[in-house]
């Protein structure tokens, strides 16, 4: 840059689409704000022109984001990008240059900062490591004054001829939670973005089964460090956390009567929780929570769930994983199947509602299969869902792996496509994933509660699980011929 600009910037932030079918359909039932890109938002200062876009609603997001490139006509681009999306972000930068040859690119998110090195030769002009909000907000201050955008190793010139020492380095530290910005939500059409509901009232009834939702995020981070899981990584294994006074300041803030925590833990320190849910109480806050949370809090802190059932917690996500005693330690849980179940039967007596997260491993037999449905029926009543095991990028253990890999392990990373070998036949496979999903669906907790549902809702979800369920079987029609 050469001179500074004294006219509004105009800055498109873009939350790119999937190509995996699964992705799309998985938007059905649940489509959360692009937090992130609001956070970004939030760093930049009051007067510029800013957009966020979310083409992954759009039937033909390429299209459409072509379209905005041109009648926008931004200075600056960013993206925000996880390792599946990683290809189509280059794609795109490549596409809104050849319509404006000047405008600044800048991927940022998950897959820039943990695989920046994948970026080499590419289009864009920058990737942002760690923490988007606070560095953004430099890029634009040093492009408004004629500055290099680029800023150490957090934020870097693809083009810098140092580029593959400064990735090689760690992810940069990330800054201290209160100056990361507050997030601009007024910048999307908040009717878009909903959760599948399924904890029922007090008179066994559901308004709405798609209730608007907003997402928050009071904490940073992970203290644990699962083999899969890239988030230790990430953080250099920090665990950041607001203060509880400035989580329910936001919280009272929020529109949305329906709130979803997306923190990567959030019930970790339990002091901390506590206090926010007696702010909640003081300060007469009521709202509807869903949030995560490990099996080892749920079993150490019991009365920690009783106090949040008490001010709106309605749904837990739990990632048991597993409901045997070896693949827990392979998957480096640090917990137990008996832990498991007590932490089950915690929520179950609190009334918190339980989604049980339960991992498929790609060396999975036929009888393999047949015992995690066994587990579903136990599991009754409660929302279940499967992920493939599937090595994150970045970790240790994608590594460990890097010769097993039978496709692109960034473009097929979802934890629903298999990227490492399966014992069985993919077809095989699938027919067996899909059917894990088709018997939790017909014992969902709606139809064994025989919770009053509008009719409308209830169409809806019969065809929106029912085209899920298929995605789920066809899921081996996404690899090359030669796999299947």
């Amino acid at each position: 840059m050469s001179q500074n600009i004294d006219r509004p910037l105009n800055i498109l932030l873009v939350r790119p689409h999937s190509h995996l079918r699964v992705a799309r359909n998985l938007q059905s039932f649940l489509h959360l704000e692009p937090l992130e890109l609001e956070i970004v938002a939030g760093g930049i200062p009051d007067g510029e022109n800013i957009v966020i876009l979310d083409i992954a609603l759009e039937k033909d997001p390429v299209l459409f984001f072509e379209q905005k490139v041109r009648e926008f006509n931004p200075d600056i681009i960013g993206f925000t990008c996880y390792s599946n999306q990683a290809a189509i972000v280059k794609d795109l930068s490549t596409r809104a240059k050849s319509i404006l040859p000047g405008v600044i690119t800048i991927a940022g998110g998950i897959h820039p900062t943990i695989i920046p090195n994948d970026f080499t030769g590419t289009s864009l002009d920058l990737i942002v490591r760690g923490e988007g909000g606070t560095a953004f907000t430099g890029i634009v201050a040093r492009y408004r004054g004629g500055e290099s955008l680029a800023s150490g190793n957090a934020v870097i010139a693809v083009t810098d001829p140092a580029f593959a020492e400064l990735t090689a380095l760690k992810p940069p530290p990330f800054p201290p939670v209160e100056e990361i910005p507050r997030p601009r939500r007024n910048l999307l059409d908040r009717s878009k973005y909903f959760s599948v509901w399924t904890s029922p009232d007090k008179n066994n009834r559901l308004e709405t089964m798609y209730p608007n939702i907003a997402t928050i995020r009071t904490s940073t981070g992970c203290a644990f460090d699962c083999n899969f899981c890239v988030v230790h990584h990430m953080m250099n294994g920090k665990y950041l956390q607001r203060t509880p006074e400035d989580v329910v300041d936001e919280i009272a803030g929020i529109q949305e009567e329906y709130i979803y925590f997306v923190d990567d833990e959030t019930f970790l320190n339990h002091n901390r929780l506590t206090r926010i849910a007696e702010l909640l109480k003081e300060r007469g806050i009521k709202k509807k929570y869903v949030s995560w949370a490990r099996v080892d809090t749920i079993v150490s802190h019991p009365e920690l769930f009783r106090l949040w059932k008490e001010v709106g917690l309605h749904i837990v996500y739990v990632g048991l994983e597993a409901m045997d005693e070896s693949r827990l330690k392979d998957y480096g849980k640090r917990t137990t199947v008996d832990m498991n179940w007590q932490a089950i039967k915690i929520l179950r007596d609190t009334g918190i509602l339980l989604h049980a997260s339960l991992m498929v491993d790609p060396g999975f037999s036929v009888q393999d299969f047949r015992n995690l449905e066994k587990v579903i029926i136990d599991l009754i009543p409660a929302e279940v869902s499967f992920t493939v095991f599937s090595p994150s990028p970045g970790t240790d253990l994608a590594k460990k792996h890097k010769d097993d890999y039978i496709v692109d392990p960034y473009l097929y990373y979802d934890c629903m496509h298999t990227i490492l070998p399966t014992k069985l036949p993919l077809t095989l496979f699938y027919a067996h994933f899909a059917k894990l999903y088709r018997i939790g669906w017909q014992h969902n907790p709606l139809r064994r509660n025989k919770v009053k549902v509008p009719f409308r809702e209830i169409i809806r979800s019969i065809v929106n699980g029912t085209k899920y369920i298929i995605s789920m079987r066809n899921i081996y029609k996404d690899y090359p011929p030669e796999l299947r």
